[in-house]
């Protein structure tokens, strides 16, 4: 099944560490890729999650057309819109660049794509060893120029996703940049002078500590939030105990509750210049990193697909245009538990998620999507996603909203979403009471043709409930 890509476009950050490559092989050993950590991963604590073993896709090999063919798939018939591939440059030297450079040279997949340079030092940072440099980056203008002009056959390309008409390109340290604003004028005077046209350039907020200045005074036009916002994660658990679970303590390693990091990036303050908004749908980097791992427990598809729902429907409301997109971290970051692809424990559910919460952002005009996304209460995401899966299964992909709302109805008479009726009606009403301002707001705004069966449908389950 095709989404329209024209009113949320779902980048999602993409990998290309799968596949062996001189440096690693002396550096990691013969044979390293992303693949030997995630294999080798074992549970930390009674109930983890570890290791992660891929589903069907299986323990591919990036220089393999039909794998790469098969994860475009995979991702545009569950709504995704592209990839963001990262680009590893070090004054010239490109790592892990064989899997980009196929899909350039072949136009296969015809996928959408864009680059995030990691402008980071390679080091020992994934074991833990963070101070052990492999191979470092060191700022030039002349390589600033160098870095741009590679990237000129890539920007001409058809499928590079544009913003305006202008490339994407993501810097993921801009704060390692000793000039950035000096960087990015060279870059744009570059492009023009080769006839790309002007660049749409975005920072990613990830490392941040709140003093840094508006991306326009950097020469940026925009910046993305990086999910897991570390500044925003909920705070760390000693004890599963904290979260509903046993009393299992948490030493030498930072943990955090997916329930809390949700809430507290969905409170951040957005700020005004143009930001986009990220998500994650689990996290644990254990495979990785032997030495005090970063863990997120609790999450779960469901709670997935209702955040990714909730940010879909503020971008829609915020953003306009090209502009309306959110990034995705990630679609196979497997040595960080960070993938959209199947898996074994869970199969395609992360994916089932993105359908469902792209689904419910096509139909962001209807007030009950509207105001179940609204809603923030950690015991109720579970139940919204067994509601709106039924709705928004693909049989009803061409429904009106009309249609689907009205199709709430039978689902709360007979329990048919697989919650209950009684759950359901309990959902319903207090749906009802914590937005009655804003429904017959907004139902009052509307057509006739369109609130009738929205007006309809809350009298059904108000009488229902008492």
């Amino acid at each position: 099944m095709e989404f329209d890509s024209h009113s949320i476009k779902l980048i999602s950050m993409y990998l290309p560490q799968y596949h062996p490559i001189p440096e690693n092989d002396q550096w990691w050993g013969k044979g390293f890729t992303e693949w030997t950590n995630v294999r080798k991963a074992t549970p930390r604590f009674p109930g983890h999650y570890q290791p992660h073993v891929p589903g069907q896709l299986g323990y591919y090999d990036l220089r393999d057309p039909g794998t790469r063919a098969a994860q475009a798939d995979l991702a545009r018939s569950h709504g995704i819109h592209g990839f963001c591939y990262y680009h590893y440059w070090f004054n010239g030297q490109r790592l892990l660049e064989t899997p980009f450079n196929e899909v350039l040279k072949s136009g296969e997949p015809d996928f959408p794509f864009c680059l995030c340079w990691a402008n980071e030092n390679w080091s020992r940072r994934w074991d833990g060893s963070e101070q052990e440099i492999l191979i470092a980056q060191n700022y030039s203008d002349e390589d600033s120029l160098a870095f741009i002009e590679s990237l000129v056959p890539a920007f001409r390309d058809s499928r590079y996703i544009r913003v305006n008409g202008k490339p994407l390109l993501l810097v993921y340290r801009t704060g390692l940049l000793p000039d950035p604003k000096r960087t990015a004028d060279i870059w744009r005077d570059a492009m023009l002078k080769a006839g790309v046209g002007d660049l749409y350039l975005v920072r990613v907020e990830n490392f941040m500590d709140g003093s840094e200045v508006l991306p326009s005074e950097i020469g940026f036009d925009a910046a993305v939030e990086f999910a897991p916002y570390w500044r925003a994660a909920g705070g760390t658990i000693e004890s599963l105990a904290e979260v509903g679970g046993p009393p299992v303590s948490l030493k030498n390693m930072y943990v955090y509750d997916y329930d809390r990091g949700v809430e507290d990036m969905l409170v951040r303050q957005v700020p005004d210049y143009p930001f986009f908004r990220g998500v994650f749908p689990s996290w644990d980097n254990s495979a990785r990193r032997k030495n005090e791992p970063s863990i997120v427990v609790n999450s779960s598809p469901e709670k997935f697909a209702f955040w990714l729902a909730t940010v879909i429907l503020q971008t829609l409301e915020k953003r306009q245009g090209d502009e309306r997109m959110v990034f995705i971290n990630a679609w196979n970051e497997w040595g960080e538990g960070c993938h959209l692809e199947p898996d074994e424990r869970y199969g395609m559910a992360w994916l089932e998620a993105v359908r469902s919460a792209v689904a419910c952002g096509r139909y962001y005009d209807s007030v009950l999507a509207i105001n179940c996304q609204r809603r923030v209460d950690n015991d109720s995401r579970e139940g919204w996603y067994a509601l709106f899966s039924e709705i928004f299964s693909s049989e009803a992909q061409n429904a009106s909203p009309e249609e689907l709302l009205a199709a709430i109805i039978p689902l709360v008479k007979t329990g048919q979403s697989g919650n209950g009726e009684k759950e359901i009606i309990r959902m319903l009403s207090k749906i009802s009471a914590r937005n009655e301002a804003t429904l017959t707001a907004m139902t009052a705004s509307l057509s006739w043709r369109l609130t009738a069966p929205i007006r309809g449908l809350l009298d059904r389950f108000r009488k229902l409930s008492d």
